[in-house]
């Protein structure tokens, strides 16, 4: 069982790591996510993924995170599509690997990544969106404040198909739970 679980931004030496583990969980997260070239699961890809990720973060669009459970590589955690001014708002996706799973790893970094957000990030907003047969990744939310606030209909194109979500939000001034 992880004891410390952090988040550390994505470097490009992550590469090879992130290419493993997107490797070993391919079939575990294909249900979950947008259909990938094999190039993805390469170290080549990862490097191409990481350089466009650095390149995000220092022009404040998005923030990629290593989920570190102990000293492993547990898990992707990304804050994306932040915009600014009045808005001050972003999106919060993260995958645990499978052998991860049920440890509290996922409610761990997402609060992590909230106080982060809500600190240092100077965000008002986070949203987040999730299959509806997800109820694992919807406990996860609810555990770190966020209220469900409906469904959008063929939100995102998932393992090739236009696939329905349930949104999440939460806001800076709600309390942690």
């Amino acid at each position: 069982m992880v004891q410390t679980v952090r988040l550390r931004p994505v470097e490009i030496r992550d590469a090879a790591a992130l290419a493993a583990l997107y490797a070993a969980q391919r079939a575990f997260l294909a249900p979950f996510e947008p259909i990938h070239p094999d190039s993805f699961y390469t170290g080549e890809g990862q490097r191409a993924a990481l350089e466009h990720a650095v390149a995000l973060m220092h022009q404040d669009q998005a923030y990629r995170f290593c989920i570190v459970g102990d000293d492993a590589i547990v898990g992707i955690l990304s804050v994306s599509n932040v915009v600014r001014k009045a808005f001050q708002s972003a999106t919060v996706g993260y995958f645990v690997a499978l052998e991860w799973n049920g440890q509290g790893i996922a409610t761990a970094a997402v609060g992590v990544a909230v106080s982060w957000a809500f600190g240092p990030a100077r965000l008002h907003r986070l949203e987040a969106a999730t299959l509806p047969d997800n109820v694992g990744s919807q406990r996860v939310l609810l555990r770190n404040g966020f209220t469900e606030i409906g469904l959008s209909p063929r939100h995102l194109r998932i393992a090739g198909v236009w696939r329905d979500h349930i949104l999440f939000a939460r806001t800076a001034n709600e309390p942690t739970p």
